[in-house]
């Protein structure tokens, strides 16, 4: 048996004799509801996704599953790194799905809309019964197929799965909470009762009970789907908790997967207890030339083209979205680029340069189901017409079809109580405005409700008498656009400062699309959203999420370059604003990110166009340290803590250095590799793609090499502080990175604290895994992250090489500890990181990898010498010889 017949739909290629009504040969049952689930799950309709499907006159047009699904990646912590000291130490790191729940019983799969998620518990609940079933080609083998590498090629290794086959039973929360939560007494029997009456519906009455006792007494896998995207609920949220904690506890040898949008779990009274939270990186190149090879490679057998022409267009897609940087960081998220994939199709092999544009052709696409005509083969193999286009039997246009989706999605959205997912719009709004717009006499209520019943596709059925956009992004699209039509800037700039978690998607949009007619029109909306001068007295809030607004659609029209003498001004205005709100604490971490992110593509002042040089922070932005002593290590008596790595405590001296403010950025390295005439490779151009967040995937060698670079940059520069031109007449400037005494003084200073910026931490104070980023973040957007000495964000962030050895510490008081002393041996990690917790953070805490080791975690900061020591008085008690 083969699930991959092109054209044919799965009940008419797998053969099973279903049992007769009332029959309950648990066996038959077993088979029939694995026959069921494959059929459920195994299949991707064109419809609703290709134009050249919605247009075919075949009854069941859609994409075998099996054949386009690209394994996904999380970002995961895990034990065991080659190349790493053997701490008690998790690693962030690019970990499978599937490895994920192979590891953990009991996982929450978090993801941006369109990240991957319903599709992954699709494909595996298909696997898992395809397994079971017997299926040829949709099986354990298809599910662990190993990883692509940078190429879209397998790796060696099969992706980790070591359980066998489990049986699947597969939820949409968003079902289950509609027809079962309707008290607030509920529990796990809630969810079983759900299950059965979904099983009764079908042949399957009556093997509810069986299917209870093989998942009790043999284990199976039970997945949750759309945790945040069920009604109310913020209202039902623990419901579902209990409900899922019900579950867990009644069925102890099943695994349980639940999925949800990120930003909605990560508030605290969402998360459910004992769920592993792991969270859906975006495609990498590798993963989307899979996707691409095996799409185009499976249309052709569908639509019966040669091999040669499916290689051809894979080809040219590939080679638009990474010759251009925002296609590339659309096609990063499954939905988008299985948009671009089709789009590209039909547009004859080329695509819209950013989303906007992208989102417009997308509802075109979505729109042509509607306005095809359905027919049907009969035994003579002669079409006849069944239903007309909707728009056709309305006797309407596209435009009017368009305004009134666009007004429906506007007050869908200003009318949605919470922010996640997509808002209900009730059966008899959308149909009293259809017969609005409706210009044909003979229609009837009934036939359009069969019609939308049938034939949905920018709009899909929800419950009863509910429907909603497929995706909260054509929900804010359509708004956007309704918007534009409205009192357009001044409307959308009211909205967007008042409420911008509602709004700032449209808005965002709202001036992409401008940007399609003018560019005077989106300068229009930066003036709308960002008008008033910092300082000024009736400044508010508003201003502040104007300002962040406004710098971001000007990023996302990309029409910030050579602006006019009147829009310079404005953009200026904008760019004080984010630094503003980039420095200081007036808004959340996350939305200083923002303005950071922004600020880095329209013009950080803090650095020159080489971006090796910080005008308001001096040269690289050196603090001076001044020479003392200091207790290096920790004191368990103090840091509850401390390790065995970190003691003893001990007195260290060290003589006069100059520490780098902030850690070298992605720019500062790029201006390295430029002037050196080096080429990044594909990994690190995917970890660093912002100039002013700090540099990572750089191995030990790899910033020691650009110390020795900086070195020689620095002997032809005159733009040095005033202490720094009186060192460098003494004696040569020689950048190095901290030795690990540097770097623990730096951080702490003299009075012991536990992290670089005091002794307690919040998410809010630094990058950590606490803070939600999921990334690193530009330098300077965490103030308050600062050590005695004003060094910024050495708690998190990234992890920053040091130059000595990792060695066990001594008992006596040290004197300018020496850097390495084995060409191989493990060097020193200090500071903690964006994926790691609290405890790494603190100032004491060690780390260690072996020179060439490279991560996406891994950055580093510069010291430079201070004062010559003959110029340095001697230090009480100790001899000069006993100082190195």
């Amino acid at each position: 048996m083969a699930l991959n017949t092109p054209w044919k739909s799965l009940n008419s290629h797998i053969n099973i004799n279903l049992p007769e009504e009332n029959s309950i040969d648990p066996l038959e049952m077993r088979k029939s509801y694995l026959y069921q689930i494959l059929c459920d799950s195994s299949l991707l309709a064109l419809e609703g996704i290709d134009p050249k499907a919605a247009g075919s006159c075949d009854p069941d047009p859609h994409l075998n599953l099996g054949s386009v699904y690209t394994a996904l990646l999380t970002l995961e912590r895990k034990e065991g790194t080659k190349g790493f000291k053997d701490f008690d130490l998790k690693e962030t790191t690019a970990q499978s799905a599937l490895g994920v729940i192979n590891e953990h019983r009991h996982v929450v799969l978090l993801g941006d809309p369109g990240s991957g998620k319903t599709t992954f518990v699709n494909f595996l609940t298909c696997c898992m019964a395809g397994e079971l079933y017997g299926e040829e080609t949709v099986n354990l083998s298809r599910l662990t197929r190993p990883l692509p590498d940078d190429k879209g090629k397998d790796r060696e290794e099969p992706q980790p799965w070591n359980l066998g086959a489990l049986l699947p039973v597969r939820v949409v929360l968003r079902d289950f909470a509609a027809r079962r939560l309707s008290g607030t007494d509920v529990s796990a029997a809630d969810l079983w009762e759900f299950i059965e009456g979904e099983l009764e519906k079908s042949v399957l009455d009556g093997y509810g009970p069986h299917l209870k006792r093989e998942l009790q007494e043999k284990g199976g896998i039970l997945l949750l789907d759309g945790l945040d995207e069920v009604p109310e609920a913020e209202n039902r949220r623990m419901q579902i908790r209990k409900v899922v904690e019900g579950f867990i506890k009644s069925f102890r040898k099943c695994r349980v997967v639940v999925t949800s949008r990120t930003y909605a779990y990560h508030q605290q009274e969402w998360r459910i207890p004992g769920l592993h939270e792991a969270v859906l990186a975006p495609f990498s190149e590798g993963q989307m030339r899979r996707f691409i090879d095996q799409w185009y490679a499976h249309v052709a057998r569908l639509r019966y083209k040669n091999s040669d022409e499916a290689e051809g267009n894979a080809h040219l897609l590939k080679q638009a979205i990474f010759r251009n940087s925002r296609l590339k960081s659309l096609a990063e998220r499954p939905l988008l680029l299985t948009l671009m994939a089709s789009l590209h199709s039909w547009r004859g092999g080329t695509l819209p340069e950013n989303r906007e544009e992208l989102y417009a052709d997308t509802v075109d696409l979505l729109l042509d189901r509607w306005e095809r005509p359905k027919a049907v083969k009969d035994g003579t193999g002669k079409f006849s017409l069944v239903q007309p286009g909707l728009l056709e039997w309305l006797k309407i246009d596209r435009a009017q079809m368009r305004t009134l989706l666009n007004r429906l999605a506007y007050n869908a959205h200003a009318g949605q109580e919470k922010l996640t997912g997509t808002a209900d719009i009730p059966e008899k709004d959308l149909v009293h405005g259809l017969y609005e717009i409706c210009e044909n006499p003979k229609a009837d209520i009934q036939k359009l409700m069969d019609f939308l019943r049938d034939r949905t596709g920018l709009l899909v059925p929800r419950g009863v008498k509910v429907y909603s956009f497929p995706h909260r992004t054509f929900q804010e699209y359509l708004a956007a656009c309704h918007l534009t039509d409205d009192e357009y800037p001044d409307s959308v700039a009211e909205l967007s400062r008042k409420d911008p978690d509602r709004w700032r998607e449209v808005c965002l949009l709202a001036g992409a699309k401008a940007a399609g007619g003018s560019k005077s029109s989106v300068w229009g909306l930066v003036q709308a959203l960002c008008f008033r001068e910092i300082g000024n007295a009736e400044a508010d809030a508003q201003d502040l999420w104007g300002a962040l607004l406004a710098g971001q659609v000007l990023v996302e029209s990309g029409i910030y370059g050579q602006p006019s003498a009147k829009n310079k001004v404005n953009l200026e205005r904008v760019k004080t604003w984010l630094l503003h709100i980039l420095k200081g604490d007036d808004l959340p971490a996350l939305e200083r990110v923002n303005a950071g992110n922004a600020l880095a593509v329209l013009g950080d002042p803090r650095f020159d166009k080489d971006y090796w040089y910080l005008p308001d922070d001096g040269m690289l932005g050196f603090v001076k340290i001044p020479e003392g002593s200091f207790y290096m290590g920790s004191d368990k008596g103090k840091d509850p803590e401390a390790n065995g790595d970190e003691q003893p405590q001990h007195e260290v001296y060290l003589s006069e250095y100059w520490m780098g403010r902030y850690p070298v950025t992605v720019g500062q390295y790029r201006a390295f590799l430029t002037d050196t005439g080096q080429k990044s490779t594909a990994e690190w151009e995917r970890w660093n793609r912002v100039s002013t967040h700090p540099v990572v995937m750089v191995s030990w060698e790899g910033a020691f090499a650009y110390c020795t670079w900086l070195t020689d940059k620095l002997k032809f520069t005159e733009n040095l502080p005033g202490d720094l031109k009186e060192i460098g007449r003494t004696h040569d400037l020689k950048v190095s990175l901290p030795t690990e005494a540097q770097w623990e003084k730096a951080a702490r200073g003299n009075d012991g604290r536990i992290y670089p910026c005091g002794n307690e931490l919040n998410p809010d104070t630094a990058n950590y895994v606490e803070t939600g980023l999921g990334d690193t973040s530009p330098v300077g957007c965490f103030p308050m992250d600062t050590s005695p000495y004003y060094i910024r964000e050495m708690t998190g962030n990234v992890w920053e090489w040091c130059l000595d050895d990792l060695r066990k510490y001594s008992t006596k008081r040290c004197v300018d500890p020496k850097g390495p002393q084995e060409k191989d041996s493990v060097r020193v990690i200090r500071g903690g990181c964006w994926g790691g917790p609290a405890g790494y953070c603190r100032a004491a805490f060690r780390y260690g990898g072996v020179p060439g080791f490279r991560d996406l975690l891994l950055g580093f900061r510069l010291v430079l010498p201070g004062q010559p020591q003959d110029r340095q008085a001697r230090v009480p008690g100790v001899s000069r010889e006993s100082r190195a």
